[in-house]
């Protein structure tokens, strides 16, 4: 897989006494789905600003496509424009008055013609379900519109990774399975995605690698499953096993692993799995 974004030994601290990042080391390649777990105050959000540009790192290089970011004007903007980034908070992220007008913002300051301004604009409703919402007032809609909106205003740049802060905060069950759609439609479409969230059951179902952090240091990178299959990984970092996981496990302890000896994802997975037990 080609390389998208690199982080070498990045340092950030913030007010130069909290370290939110040490020495953190990250490659990020074409087609991954990056679930980025840890507890509060572990560095996830930061090492987000820190893969936008938002930050820039008080030590270490951060590449894109192979090349330094020199943090010019011109390759902060290079950077995120590939580099997507979703904030937990739809409200913060939202500046205009209409669901059209904020999706525009980001294509029209790269002063395109106005015939691809409206041609992404288009794309990006289209991507999103948004079509008809164009006129409509961004902050009279639901907290899984907004969130929606706040992608598609993403999308319209042509990001080539996505970076989602704890997307699944704040919204019902219902909302969290479209959220799932979509994050699985634009995976197929080509966008690599990286997720930082509290909500493991999602992580598990979503991710094919886990990055664990606590304390500002990168404590694992590896596989989700065999993120979420060690115990004292798990404990240091504050986190617990899927649900899924967790039954499957107890079963395996009781009743021996199934045949192919694949952990299930999900609920349906799981049904299959005890009916291959014995």
């Amino acid at each position: 897989m080609n390389e998208i974004l690199r982080l070498e030994c990045v340092n950030y601290c913030y007010e130069d006494r909290y370290p939110a990042q040490k020495d953190v080391c990250v490659s990020i390649h074409e087609g991954e789905r990056i679930a980025v777990l840890g507890g509060n105050g572990a560095g996830k959000s930061t090492f987000f600003l820190c893969c936008n540009g938002v930050l820039r790192p008080q030590s270490g290089k951060v590449f894109l496509r192979g090349r330094e970011i020199t943090y010019s004007k011109a390759d902060v903007m290079l950077l995120r424009q590939a580099v997507g980034l979703v904030f937990q908070d739809s409200d913060s992220q939202i500046v205009a008055g209409t669901v059209e007008s904020e999706i525009s913002f980001g294509p029209m300051n790269l002063r395109l013609q106005h015939d691809e301004v409206v041609s992404r604009i288009e794309h990006a409703l289209w991507q999103m379900s948004l079509e008809g919402y164009q006129d409509r007032a961004p902050q009279y809609l639901s907290g899984g519109e907004k969130k929606k909106v706040c992608i598609a205003a993403i999308l319209a740049m042509k990001p080539v990774l996505l970076l989602l802060d704890e997307p699944t905060a704040s919204l019902d069950p219902e909302n969290v399975i479209k959220l799932e759609q979509t994050l699985n439609e634009l995976s197929a479409a080509g966008i690599s995605l990286v997720v930082s969230t509290h909500d493991v059951d999602f992580a598990y179902r979503f991710a094919n690698r886990g990055i664990v952090f606590r304390g500002g240091e990168v404590i694992a990178d590896d596989d989700i499953e065999k993120v979420f299959e060690s115990d004292a990984l798990l404990a240091q970092a504050r986190l617990k096993k899927p649900l899924v996981y967790a039954a499957a496990e107890l079963i395996n302890k009781r009743f021996g692993k199934c045949k192919d000896g694949a952990m299930p994802k999900s609920i349906e997975e799981f049904g299959e799995y005890v009916c291959d037990i014995g």
